[in-house]
């Protein structure tokens, strides 16, 4: 009797009870497993890397005070047929929570970002997210993490396929030449 009562202590005291804020789900809901959910059980189709990996900060000349992270992202359709592109993504790993959403992208900012007409990939023809760039605002913008990008497109039939591509984006200014 004493359990049932609990919730209703403050409705009997005249407290007012706030609504439950609803929370985002999470990206990554089995830590058990490397990927986020969303990346899980889709064959892969693609490739999806970046370079330079790792990457570093660097001053920004046209910006000072300012931090840039410089590197490009390319993809290849590995598959048989051209590839429609329905997303493309990246979920970013800074702290102990693992996995967070970042960004999503439509098919069209991705034919634009990468260069690749109506979002269709052809089977091996790389397509170049030229200037990837992160930038930071001062010197507390300095830290380092990891992206997942990645890119989820359909076969003419409607088969899903995945590529992804991490990223180790790290928070130290190397010395010029390194």
């Amino acid at each position: 009797m004493k359990n049932l009562l609990f919730p209703l202590v403050p409705l009997l005291l005249g407290a007012s009870v706030a609504p439950a804020q609803h929370a985002a789900p999470a990206a990554w809901t089995d830590h058990t497993r490397a990927l986020p959910d969303k990346l899980r059980r889709v064959p892969v189709g693609l490739t999806l890397w970046h370079s330079p990996n790792p990457n570093y900060p660097e001053a920004d000349p046209a910006q000072p005070g300012k931090y840039v992270w410089k590197h490009r992202t390319m993809v290849r359709n590995e598959v048989g047929e051209a590839l429609q592109v329905v997303e493309c993504g990246s979920f970013i790993w800074y702290s102990a929570a693992g996995w967070q959403a970042n960004m999503v992208e439509t098919p069209a900012e991705f034919a634009e970002l990468f260069e690749c007409p109506q979002g269709r990939l052809r089977r091996g023809v790389t397509y170049t997210f030229a200037k990837n760039y992160r930038y930071g605002d001062g010197a507390k913008s300095l830290y380092g993490g990891d992206a997942l990008w990645y890119i989820l497109a359909k076969d003419s039939a409607g088969k899903l396929y995945k590529g992804f591509g991490l990223i180790e984006t790290e928070a130290t200014v190397q010395p010029a030449g390194k």
